[in-house]
């Protein structure tokens, strides 16, 4: 007994005077920001969906996987599926939301305000939802029609039948603003082309898509473009045809490497990296952010494969430079619709700071 009480001392010795051990270091860094988004297509749609995606792949590959993390909902085209997946989100305790569809607006304010503390973007659009009391709210834009007019004005002098075709989804939104901007920019360089638009009132149909590609073909336009995630469809026609495509959103080349000709690309960083930096801050301020040819969230990425002529290339240039300056800027009236402004807005501005 004696022997087995000495050993005990020296045991409860030894531990007492051992160093403390620090808890283990846990899996998920405490200022690890985690982000879900819910999107109406794939994440491989070369359009609205994979623009999103690689947006935020980028952000993580830039902060690190440690301190960002990422899931994706994906062909969340019913909106009630859509709403539902954002508010398990953001019961699950994810930071920052993304509803990435102009058709989650109905519900996303209720939401927003059943969580305070959690941030939200929608997009695209430049609601906030602030009227409604929502101050947890982003909202992101593209104004897609800057890079649509640079690529319209490409087109026109790239056809040969003066004939060019717009395949547009719903008249809404980023996808108005892009086939708005196409045609303005058509008419921009050339008023005597016949510039055919359809709105096949689908975003998703690809079937739909093609069906409004034969139809502008069977009308001789030799040069095609179109917005949203049905667009591989009419690309498939076109590349039949050899007729010349015109991407937006994502680079599209890789859908018909001979006929594309260039894509403007939507880089949602611009937007995402600040709404993300108030996250971390813990400062929820319910913005809204525009993608533009200026800030570099639209990009004009030409197809190396097609071999356009350096005066053209050198019109892109000139034409975004324009609008960067403000001496190309584009207004809209009460129903909506396009028009083109070419000025000096420096003067501008000063004419109206004097009176």
């Amino acid at each position: 007994m004696k022997k087995v009480s000495i050993l005990l001392v020296v045991l409860l010795v030894v531990a007492l005077s051992a160093p403390m051990l620090s808890s283990p270091t846990p899996t998920k860094a405490q200022d690890t920001i985690r982000v879900a988004v819910v999107m109406p297509s794939t994440i491989s749609d070369l359009a609205f969906s994979q623009s999103m995606y690689d947006a935020l792949v980028a952000i993580q590959e830039e902060r690190g996987e440690d301190n960002f993390e990422f899931v994706v909902s994906e062909n969340m085209f019913v909106v009630d599926d859509a709403l539902t997946a954002i508010r398990d989100y953001a019961s699950e305790g994810y930071d920052l939301i993304i509803a990435h569809g102009s058709q989650y607006g109905s519900g996303l304010p209720d939401i927003a305000l059943d969580f305070p503390d959690t941030a939200f973007a929608w997009g695209t659009t430049v609601d906030t939802f602030e009227e409604q009391g929502v101050s947890n709210v982003y909202a992101y834009e593209a104004r897609s029609e800057q890079g649509a007019f640079v690529l319209g004005a490409l087109a026109a002098n790239l056809t040969e039948n003066d004939v060019i075709g717009i395949i547009g989804p719903i008249e809404t939104g980023d996808a108005k603003l892009y086939v708005d901007g196409f045609k303005a920019g058509v008419v921009y360089e050339n008023a005597d082309i016949e510039v055919l638009v359809n709105y096949i009132q689908s975003f998703s149909d690809l079937a739909l898509a093609a069906a409004a590609a034969d139809a502008m073909l069977a009308e001789d336009a030799d040069v095609l473009t179109g917005t949203a995630q049905m667009v591989p469809g009419a690309v498939n026609k076109a590349k039949e045809a050899g007729a010349l495509w015109f991407g937006t959103q994502s680079n599209q080349t890789s859908l018909a490497p001979e006929i594309v000709v260039a894509s403007q690309v939507y880089e949602w960083t611009v937007a995402l990296n600040p709404i993300i930096d108030d996250v971390v801050a813990g400062e929820l301020q319910g913005e809204a952010f525009a993608l533009t040819l200026e800030n570099e969230g639209l990009l004009i990425e030409f197809n190396e494969d097609y071999e356009l002529d350096q005066e053209l290339i050198d019109l892109a240039d000139e034409l975004t430079q324009a609008i960067v300056d403000g001496t190309i800027s584009f207004e809209f009236d009460e129903e909506g619709a396009l028009s083109v402004v070419e000025g000096e807005p420096m003067e501008a501005e000063a004419t109206e700071e004097a009176e």
